[in-house]
């Protein structure tokens, strides 16, 4: 049973956002833009680019009236592995400020 609530455990703390990340002495923070990450933790072991969509739609309980307003956003996903001591990082940039850091599995 007690391993069974570990695993439990270890399944729900895995992948979870986080608010902040370590890079040796500098503390990287949502909010943040690219270039300040890039100066304080190097380039990432892994990167990608795509757009996304961000926005809202209102829609008028009669049904008459519809709005819907979408901006297009570039997406960075940069995934850092700081050694098989921790677990790799996966950080999430919208138009260049981070807005998500997750944790991955244990690095290499």
């Amino acid at each position: 049973m007690k391993k069974i609530l570990l695993l439990f455990g270890f399944l729900i703390f895995a992948g979870t956002a986080n608010a902040a990340m370590r890079c040796g002495k500098w503390v990287i923070e949502r909010g943040d833009h690219e270039t300040e990450v890039l100066q304080k933790c190097g380039e990432p072991e892994y990167m990608d680019e795509r757009i996304g969509y961000r926005g809202e739609r209102l829609r008028h309980p009669g049904g008459s009236l519809e709005i819907e307003g979408f901006q297009q956003v570039i997406i960075h996903e940069w995934i850092y592995n700081f050694g098989p001591r921790r677990l790799k990082q996966r950080l999430l940039f919208e138009d260049g400020i981070l807005k998500e850091i997750n944790d991955l599995d244990r690095g290499y």
